[in-house]
């Protein structure tokens, strides 16, 4: 037996409608389009979800301390570095070449190399043509040069032969500040193949001598007496460096020695 529903045919359910209808394209409100999740709850005052906040970069200058401290200690190693190698190519060139980029230099060697040349020792006085002489005809005997500091002059005739061996001769005048003197003094005190006298008639207040060249100067606080010493002591040697400066004349005066030991004529 067949149950129908009365008033007629099958009915479906009513729908109840609140009166909105959702705009054309847009989801039902409480959904979001294209997800199956409910949408966030409501902000209050009726407005939708909160959109999420942006951060905002905060612009910071550059750090110029740092930077300025980095380049400078760029610009400094690159000047040591800088330094050694110019140094150590200066170092490697030949003394004679080091010797003649001083400033001020005499090479005599190069310029008057007639005047060094000689046969043999002599005795007695000698004359030269240089004043203090830096080389040629010379007595036998040296002077001792193992850092002596004379207080008066020496023979030329004996310091002419320590050049030939080697040494660097420190001449001043006797007027030289004592202070000065000090400083000279200091140079040569103690250090082999050197000597250091007072010299009179002196055109400039001090003379260096080494066989072959020589250099003038107004002070002892000039760099270029450690220049001078550093390059021609030993090597402007015309003997080699094994020649001795021990075991020579170690009085002063300018007399030769041999005429000095030699009692008066009548």
């Amino acid at each position: 037996m067949s149950i129908s529903t009365p008033g007629g045919p099958e009915r479906r359910p009513t729908v109840v409608s609140t009166g909105k209808k959702p705009a054309a394209g847009r989801p039902a409100s409480g959904a979001k389009a294209g997800s199956g999740k409910p949408a966030g709850p409501p902000r209050a005052g009726g407005k939708g979800p909160r959109k999420p906040v942006t951060p905002v970069k905060v612009s910071q200058g550059r750090a110029w301390g740092p930077i300025a401290l980095f380049v400078a200690v760029g610009v400094l190693a690159a000047g040591i570095i800088g330094y050694g190698a110019w140094a150590s190519f200066q170092g490697a060139k030949p003394w004679d070449k080091r010797a003649n980029a001083i400033d001020g230099i005499s090479n005599i060697r190069k310029s008057d190399p007639e005047s060094l040349k000689y046969e043999s020792h002599k005795s007695g006085p000698l004359t030269w043509k240089y004043s203090p002489p830096v080389g040629g005809v010379h007595n036998a005997a040296w002077q001792n040069c193992m850092g002596d500091v004379y207080d008066a002059p020496i023979a030329n005739e004996h310091a002419v032969h320590s050049l030939e061996h080697g040494a660097v001769w420190i001449t001043y005048r006797p007027d030289l500040p004592k202070d000065q003197v000090d400083k000279l003094a200091g140079k040569v005190r103690g250090v082999e193949k050197m000597l250091m006298s007072p010299y009179e008639g002196l055109d400039k207040p001090i003379s260096l001598q080494a066989w072959g060249y020589q250099l003038k100067l107004d002070n002892a606080d000039d760099s270029r007496i450690d220049e001078f010493i550093k390059d021609l002591r030993v090597n402007a040697s015309a003997e080699g460096p094994t020649a001795l400066c021990n075991t020579g004349i170690t009085a002063t005066g300018t007399t030769p020695r041999e005429l000095q030991q030699q009692p008066p004529t009548q």
